[in-house]
């Protein structure tokens, strides 16, 4: 979500980003920025949140985007794939860790993006590039570094940090098919790679989310809020935004969510990370942060230089 929403073109930003535009992107990141608290809420078990989380976002897509009802293409499943196993990582890791060290991990994606770029692109690295990496790389080893002992909230923090960090692998998989996919099918190919994303994970976590057991209606009434806000209208959000606002813009503004996320989870259920998991939240998302500004006001200042050759 921190490099453009999925089924954002690739081509023709607009110049200048309006009020609403950005005030809609932030209510999307706000959205986005309860995961972690709400799925701490329910009793149900990782594969059942996952699962059910999923098939009522698909339902929402269903309805709210019609692009994504369009026919699928082995594109849009082969990223769909990608962002099944993100959605499936995520609600496991949040059952098993923290909400802060999974968003601030997660966080970690555009490493592997980076990477992903040379190994496969064969695009070049400048050093602006290996210092953010290292810098993230940091960052990362930071969480491995005394481990909290385990609790209620966070039962087995180690394995949890895993599957987080594996969620950055995930997600940035996903943002590289997004890309990717965007260029070869712009007539919204990401928002059907999203719904299939989703309907993968809803159907392969349902084996084992079954039977449900004893659930309660704050059980059902979570699952409805985390598929149907917390994922469904913060895209339906997101796509309205980046009509108007700059996929750089929408990046920046957008680490709204893993800043508010740790303190959802704080206000809710008095869960506090541990010293070394927030400054190593700190350094990746203050890399991150400096990294899209960076980027953002040199965008800014071509285009301007663009206009003024053009008035000339």
């Amino acid at each position: 979500r921190r490099w453009g929403a999925p089924g954002q073109r690739a081509v023709s930003h607009p110049q200048t980003s309006s009020g609403r535009g950005r005030a809609l992107v932030i209510l999307a990141a706000l959205c986005f920025s309860t995961g972690g608290a709400a799925i701490k809420a329910t009793a149900l078990s990782s594969f059942q949140v996952a699962s059910f989380r999923s098939g009522v976002a698909a339902l929402a897509m269903l309805l709210l985007v019609p692009a994504a009802r369009a026919r699928w293409t082995w594109r849009a499943l082969a990223v769909g794939l990608a962002y099944a196993t993100t959605m499936v990582l995520f609600v496991s890791a949040n059952k098993l860790t923290t909400a802060a060290n999974t968003i601030f991990l997660q966080s970690s994606a555009p490493l592997y993006v980076l990477l992903l770029s040379v190994l496969v692109l064969r695009e070049g690295v400048g050093r602006k590039d290996l210092l953010y990496m290292l810098v993230l790389a940091g960052g990362l080893a930071l969480f491995f570094v005394g481990v909290r002992a385990p609790d209620e909230l966070a039962p087995n923090p180690l394995l949890g940090n895993v599957l987080a960090t594996t969620a950055g692998v995930s997600w940035a998989l996903t943002v590289f098919g997004l890309r990717w996919i965007e260029q070869r099918e712009p007539e919204r190919g990401g928002s059907r790679a999203v719904l299939a994303g989703n309907l993968i994970a809803f159907t392969a976590c349902l084996p084992w989310a079954l039977p449900v057991g004893s659930a309660t209606p704050k059980d059902f009434w979570v699952i409805v809020y985390l598929g149907l806000i917390q994922i469904g209208l913060a895209y339906v959000l997101l796509m309205r935004a980046v009509q108007t606002v700059p996929a750089l813009e929408a990046s920046l503004l957008l680490l709204v969510e893993p800043v508010l996320s740790p303190i959802w989870a704080w206000l809710a259920h008095g869960e506090i990370p541990g010293v070394w998991a927030m400054v190593g939240g700190a350094v990746i998302l203050g890399a991150t942060t400096a990294r899209t500004t960076v980027d953002f006001l040199g965008a800014r200042r071509l285009r301007r230089i663009a206009r003024g050759s053009h008035q000339a």
